[in-house]
């Protein structure tokens, strides 16, 4: 029989069901589960250098949310499904092993660089999802398509703060912006996180130096 996930309760486990199913339309690299002392982190790849060449920054979607005390996990699955007991979930019998696994985000301190308007994150993830649509030849290979997203997704966006432009898009295809919501911008390192109320986009790539004190972004025309 395949291991069961073990929640907090019922509404948790059908919040960590949507989590997993938002990121299976992103990627299928499968969604990273974390867990320890009551709390699950739930990590996904949404984007990630195919190579050691490849430029695209790394861009992780995080939500955190809170598990059996007893539970203790560190695997990455493809799916999730619901079983006989409402507050517990059914894992696959194997996982996977993607690359963008092995990269963890600091646990140590991280300081505010900015704010950004959370309409701002959304009207920039419509524009990409927009750029990438129009973009999109009627018959396209695997790797030209995969090309035109890197570039667009991994561009730097000024209305993001000079941040790649993933990060709106992972905000937006996991489910991260509900509303108005002034979102805080920390560093840690080479690494930069978006504080969602639902959650947490970080992007790793070259230190972002352009980054400003704390100000508001309003939004475009």
């Amino acid at each position: 029989m395949s291991p069961l996930l073990r929640l907090a309760d019922a509404p948790t486990a059908r919040d960590v069901l949507t989590f997993v199913g938002r990121a299976a339309r992103i990627s299928d690299e499968g969604v990273r589960m974390q867990a320890s002392g009551g709390t699950l982190a739930l990590t996904a790849g949404v984007l990630a250098p195919q190579g050691l060449f490849d430029q695209t920054p790394t861009i992780l979607g995080m939500r955190i949310v809170h598990a059996d005390p007893e539970l203790t996990c560190d695997i990455v699955v493809d799916s999730v499904e619901e079983s006989s007991d409402e507050t517990a979930l059914q894992l696959p019998a194997t996982g996977l092993s993607p690359a963008w696994a092995g990269v963890s985000p600091p646990q140590g301190e991280w300081e505010q660089v900015g704010l950004l308007e959370a309409a701002v994150v959304a009207q920039r993830a419509q524009w990409g999802i927009s750029a990438v649509a129009h973009g999109t030849p009627d018959v396209a290979g695997e790797e030209a398509v995969r090309s035109l997203r890197a570039r667009i997704w991994g561009e730097p966006d000024d209305d993001l703060l000079q941040l790649p432009r993933g990060v709106a898009f992972a905000a937006d295809s996991l489910g991260f912006i509900g509303g108005e919501e002034e979102v805080r911008v920390l560093q840690s390192g080479r690494w930069t996180r978006l504080a969602f109320r639902r959650g947490h986009v970080l992007s790793r790539g070259p230190a972002v130096s352009g980054l400003t004190p704390v100000r508001h972004t309003g939004a475009t025309e």
